[in-house]
């Protein structure tokens, strides 16, 4: 427990001096150098910030799931808030009925405009530090709803750690106040501007400004997050939020992507699969005796779907010499958890190993995996012995495969190795998976809001990145014309481009029209010889469904 603290509170106070804090710190400054604030009130916010951030993180999506209210509900309702208080803040007579619920808050002359604890809930619920394995234990482990005293632990031990800095500017900007003359005479002038920094910060949330600063800013933390995220006690102690039990507890000793076969404890076992797809259900007890390769993978993943030759070869090299492929299938978008879409996928990827539908991601966290695709191969005994996550490196797969077989079997004739081509792209150097659902956005440059509506190519768009033009109706996880036609530009970097498309009707990219009919899967785009720099402009149909653009 003491270790996990301790862990908690180096990744916050690394995270607080990050560059993912610099779009509060304007807001923590202008709210303290009002002189007639009371000296309690920098603690008061960040002590607001850590209980609402505490809360949202540990429990946000889970209450929301349970209530059936959209994921970004408690991110809204932090925005309004603040939003309110920085009008609050112009409008004192507003501010005071806005803070006058929070009036039991000890004080030293109780005073509702004063406290800035409603401040400080509302930043703990816009408030998004910098991505780690840290906040992913946490993530993981409120979304699935295991949390346990270690995990409330690292929550708050992670939340003060990443406050302290925050104290330190809040404190700075009291300091201000007290000391520099031009403040003491300017308290007006200084609450205006506090309320308008407010609203300016709020207004840059909702179009994701501070996520551009934060791009552009160089993450001069970078090193110590590395030494603290590598560090082989902080990855067993994470233990991803709890989800570690009796039968997933030894996977840790197995060092991703390894060169040489490891022993990480007994494989743990498929569960909560409703359906399977290709066979009957699979135990894994009952395969004792031979090489079990598991393939965690989802459909529309382009990395899947690059990987899926090289498993298809094995199970096709190696399944009369002791080899039982295993397909997991894990979904990312909701569309994957149809059956028939996967049953459609599995024929048109040419697998005939046993697939199991992970629809609730139960076999995935019952590994812990974190990875579309992910391979685990497990010997015959049931004792995993490699694990490789992501793309490339199916030679040094290959190569312990064979060693498992000869162990299991020396008198098994292995055929030569497999001779599939590997096509893994160098991901430094393409363009990034881009979703275009409201719910997964990324990359957009258009200056709209993104929402359903009019669109219009910007006049000068950043490379690795898209925009609309047209009438468009954008879903969750989709989006569609909303008449008969409209148009996406594309700035990317690769020598193929996909597009995840369903539905019925056409899209056109120069002299290329592309036929879309029938469930979601990947369409090319464009095939070139090597990875390059360019734009494309596809016309999409009335009547298309256009989930993500994938890069090679």
């Amino acid at each position: 427990m003491l270790t996990l603290a301790l862990i908690g509170l180096i990744g916050g106070l690394v995270t607080g001096i990050s560059p993912c804090i610099l779009p509060v710190l304007p807001v923590l400054f202008f709210s303290s150098v009002d002189k007639g604030q009371t000296r309690s009130r920098p603690f008061l916010v960040i002590a607001g910030l850590v209980v609402s951030f505490t809360l949202v993180t540990l429990f946000g999506s889970l209450l929301l799931s349970v209530l059936g209210l959209p994921q970004d509900v408690l991110r809204w309702a932090g925005l309004v808030v603040l939003a309110l208080i920085g009008v609050g803040l112009i409008v004192p007579r507003f501010e005071h009925l806005l803070e006058k619920p929070f009036t039991w808050i000890p004080q030293r002359r109780p005073d509702a405009a004063k406290s800035g604890f409603p401040l400080g809930l509302a930043l703990g619920a816009v408030y998004v530090p910098c991505a780690g394995p840290i906040l992913a234990a946490i993530t993981v482990a409120g979304s699935t709803g295991q949390v346990g005293v270690d995990t409330v632990v690292l929550t708050v031990t992670f939340a003060f750690g990443a406050a302290v800095p925050l104290l330190v500017f809040a404190l700075a900007g009291r300091g201000v106040a007290q000391r520099v003359r031009s403040f003491r005479k300017r308290q007006r002038g200084v609450r205006v501007t506090a309320g308008v920094v407010m609203l300016a910060l709020a207004v840059g949330l909702v179009f994701d400004l501070p996520q551009l600063l934060q791009r552009t800013v160089p993450d001069y933390t970078a090193g110590l997050q590395e030494r603290i995220n590598g560090n082989e006690q902080v990855r067993q102690a994470l233990n991803l939020g709890g989800l570690v039990n009796e039968q997933n507890k030894d996977l840790d000793r197995c060092s991703a992507s390894a060169t040489t076969l490891e022993r990480c404890g007994t494989a743990p076992d498929i569960r909560g699969v409703r359906q399977w797809l290709n066979g009957a259900p699979v135990d894994l007890k009952s395969l004792r005796g031979k090489v079990v390769l598991l393939d965690f993978w989802a459909y529309s993943c382009i990395n899947c779907q690059r990987s899926l030759p090289h498993v298809t070869a094995w199970d096709a090299a190696y399944r009369d010499a002791g080899l039982q492929v295993i397909g997991i299938h894990a979904p990312e978008y909701a569309f994957e958890k149809d059956p028939g879409n996967v049953a459609d996928a599995i024929g048109r990827f040419g697998i005939r190993y046993p697939v199991a539908l992970d629809n609730s991601l139960a076999t995935w966290t019952n590994y812990r995996n974190r990875y579309w695709p992910a391979h685990y191969l497990i010997d015959a005994t049931g004792t995993v012995r490699h694990i490789r996550f992501g793309e490339g490196d199916y030679g040094t797969t290959e190569k312990l495969m064979r060693e498992l077989l000869r162990a299991a079997n020396p008198s098994a004739a292995l055929p030569p190795p497999t001779d599939t081509a590997d096509d893994t792209p160098d991901t430094a150097a393409i363009t990034r998976e881009t979703y275009l659902g409201t719910t997964k956005k990324v990359n957009f440059a258009g200056g709209e809001k993104y929402r359903t509506g009019t669109f219009r190519f910007p006049a000068r768009q950043p490379g690795d990145s898209f925009a609309l033009d047209g009438d468009w109706t954008l879903a969750t996880q989709n989006v569609t014309p909303s008449g008969r036609s409209a148009r996406i530009r594309l700035s990317y970097r690769a020598k193929e481009a996909r597009m995840v498309l369903s539905g019925t009707g056409t899209v056109t990219v120069g002299d290329t029209v592309i036929e879309v009919s029938g469930t979601p899967r990947s369409y090319r785009l464009l095939s070139t010889g090597d990875v390059r720099a360019g734009t494309l402009v596809a016309t999409v149909s009335g009547g298309v469904r256009a989930y993500s653009f994938t890069f090679g």
